[in-house]
C-alpha cells in the first residue's frame, strides 16, 4: 500500500515534563527504529502539519478549547481530575497532533496515499468537554466528525488494540449508526470502562463491540478476540479504517498487564490493510497511541508501518 509517515519534531512536542510516562522521548523511540529498518525507503515521509484552532469543533466544546489555551499560556494546571497536567505550549502541541492527523485523513481521502500512520497521536481518552488520561484534544474524534461531516462517509471503522479503552471515542460516538466500533482493552484498569455489555445504544446498537481482555493476555489470547474483530468488521463493510495501536498493550509495559508480542501487532495492521483493500478503497489510518516501554513503543509501531507499507 501507498503508506505516508507523519515524523517530525513538532509531534514530539507533545509529551508531558517533569518524569511522566507520556514523555518527548516517544516519537525518538519509534523515529530511530523507522530509519533503522529502512522504512524511509519504503514509505513517503511527510511533515508534521499546523492548523487553526477552528479544527478542533464541532468535537470539542468552544469553552474546553478555550480552558485548554488558558492552561497552556499559564503554564500549569490540571485539564482533568488528576492524570493530565498542562506545560507549556500544551494547546499548539496538541493542536499539532490534530492538524497532522486531519492531513493524514485528507492525503488518504484525496488518494494520494492508502494508507497513513501518525506514530503521536490517537489520544482516545479525550473528551468533548475535557482530557482524559494524558489525552488533552481526541484527534480520533475529530477526524471522525470530519469524515462525517465533510466527507459524508457511512461507515466508518475505529478499532482499538492500545490497553486502554478508548472511551473518548466509545461514549462519545455510542448512539452514531455510522461508526462501527471494536476496542480489546485490560481489564479493571483505567479508565474502567468498556465491558462487554456496552454495545452501543439506540441506532447504534450492536454496531459496537468491547472484548475485556485479563491481565497477562498475550498473543494467543489476542488471536482468539481478534477473530472476533474481523468479523464484526466484514459484516458492516467500512468504508475507511482507522486503528489505534497503542503500544502499552505489549509484554513490559509499565502501566499495564498485558502480554502481547509485537507480531500481534503485525497481524492487525495486515489484517485490516486486506479489509480496507476489500471494502474502502485502500484507506486505512493507524495512530500510535498510549505505550510506555520504549523499545515496545519502537516495535510495534514499526510493524505497524512495515506490514501497512508490504500489503
Amino acid at each position: 500500500m501507498r503508506t505516508h509517515v507523519y515524523a517530525g519534531e513538532q509531534l514530539a512536542r507533545y509529551g508531558f515534563p517533569g518524569g511522566h510516562p507520556f514523555s518527548p522521548h516517544r516519537f525518538g523511540a519509534f523515529y530511530r527504529e523507522f530509519i533503522s529498518r529502512g522504512l524511509n525507503q519504503r514509505t513517503t515521509v511527510c511533515a508534521p502539519h499546523d492548523g487553526p484552532a477552528e479544527i478542533l469543533q464541532p468535537f470539542h466544546t468552544q469553552s474546553y478549547v478555550g480552558l485548554v489555551r488558558d492552561f497552556s499560556q499559564r503554564g500549569y494546571g490540571l485539564l482533568d481530575r488528576g492524570d493530565t497536567p498542562a506545560f507549556p505550549g500544551c494547546f499548539e502541541a496538541a493542536l499539532t497532533v490534530c492538524a497532522t492527523v486531519l492531513a493524514a485523513v485528507e492525503d488518504i481521502m484525496q488518494g494520494k496515499a492508502e494508507a497513513a500512520f501518525v506514530p503521536i497521536a490517537g489520544l482516545h481518552h479525550a473528551r468533548r468537554n475535557t482530557a482524559g488520561g494524558f489525552c488533552i484534544f481526541n484527534d480520533i474524534g475529530i477526524a471522525i466528525e470530519h469524515l462525517l461531516t465533510t466527507h459524508k462517509l457511512q461507515r466508518i471503522a475505529y478499532v482499538d488494540i492500545d490497553a486502554h479503552h478508548g472511551d473518548g471515542v466509545y461514549y462519545e460516538f455510542e448512539s452514531e449508526p455510522r461508526l462501527i466500533f471494536a476496542d480489546l482493552h485490560q481489564e479493571f484498569i483505567y479508565p474502567g470502562t468498556g465491558d462487554a455489555s456496552e454495545r452501543g445504544k439506540g441506532p447504534a446498537q450492536g454496531l459496537k463491540l468491547n472484548i475485556p481482555m485479563p491481565d497477562g493476555a498475550d498473543d494467543r489470547d489476542f488471536a482468539a478476540a481478534w477473530e472476533q474483530v474481523i468479523d464484526h468488521l466484514r459484516q458492516h463493510r467500512p468504508e475507511f479504517i482507522i486503528l489505534q495501536c497503542g503500544a502499552d498493550s505489549l509484554k513490559g509495559d509499565p502501566l499495564t498487564g498485558m502480554a502481547y508480542s509485537p507480531k500481534s501487532f503485525t497481524q492487525a495492521a495486515q489484517d485490516l490493510a486486506k479489509l480496507a483493500q476489500e471494502y474502502a478503497h485502500g484507506r486505512l489510518l493507524a495512530l500510535g497511541g498510549g505505550g510506555y516501554n520504549l523499545a515496545n513503543i519502537a516495535a510495534g509501531w514499526n510493524n505497524v508501518v512495515a506490514a501497512l507499507a508490504t500489503a
